[in-house]
């Protein structure tokens, strides 16, 4: 996570997953890229009126970065792969976020599809999707973050603390509620062993399958008015149609 902070003016802020040289490599650009606009003074992260052109500027970076070392990599057989994160205020621009792709193309966080994620994210997504709405207080986004990524650290051994948790509140223009959380920090330790409690206890409440007719509100097998029942083939002449 890198964060680009002028307080008063504008926050903004930076998450990067793929290849760590890439990643690396824009970063630094970035802060230095001018995009021209056509208007004499080129535009950079730090002169930007809107979130908008910021992104531009960090599109430009990602494409500069591949016109430096794609070739390179093509012929060392690696493929160039990196994503970004960049969200943040200008001035009184409404906050925005946006996902870029490794091309420098980008899109733009909506009501729809209100957050984005990079890197290994197929085991905290269903967290995620069950839980955080545009309405979702920043406590509990928090909170529902680092649940996500407590599943997806279980999972996926490839993924390993720390974390950076930063929480930003509109308009602020500046955020002092920023963390790394390694495997020492309490708060981190009571959400993996709540989590997994209470997740096991929610498993243990559902009803098991009733397979053989017992008394239940939920049977599995109810007749389906549009599907069969599912045909067994018991010799080789036998046709499953």
């Amino acid at each position: 996570m890198m964060v680009y902070e002028r307080a008063a003016d504008r926050f903004m802020v930076l998450l990067s997953a793929g290849n760590l040289s890439i990643s690396q490599s824009v970063r630094e650009i970035l802060q230095v890229e001018k995009l021209d606009n056509g208007k004499g003074v080129p535009t950079t992260i730090w002169n930007a009126t809107s979130m908008f052109d910021a992104v531009r500027v960090l599109g430009s970076a990602v494409r500069r970065v591949y016109d430096q070392d794609g070739p390179s990599l093509k012929q060392a057989g690696i493929e160039f792969n990196a994503s970004f994160i960049f969200g943040g205020q200008i001035g009184k621009e409404p906050m925005r976020l946006f996902l870029v792709y490794s091309a420098g193309n980008f899109i733009e966080a909506t009501r729809e599809t209100c957050y984005f994620q990079i890197g290994e994210s197929k085991y905290g997504k269903p967290v995620l999707d069950r839980m955080i709405t545009p309405q979702t207080p920043l406590d509990e986004a928090s909170k529902c973050a680092l649940v996500s990524m407590d599943s997806t650290l279980k999972s996926n051994l490839s993924v390993g603390l720390p974390l950076d948790l930063l929480v930003y509140d509109a308009g602020a223009l500046r955020s002092d509620q920023i963390v790394c959380i390694d495997d020492k920090n309490p708060y981190f330790q009571m959400i993996r062993t709540t989590w997994g409690q209470k997740l096991r206890q929610v498993f243990e409440d559902i009803e098991d399958p009733q397979w053989n007719g017992g008394q239940t509100q939920f049977p599995l097998r109810p007749e389906s008015p549009r599907y069969e029942p599912m045909k067994k083939i018991t010799h080789p002449g036998e046709k499953n149609i």
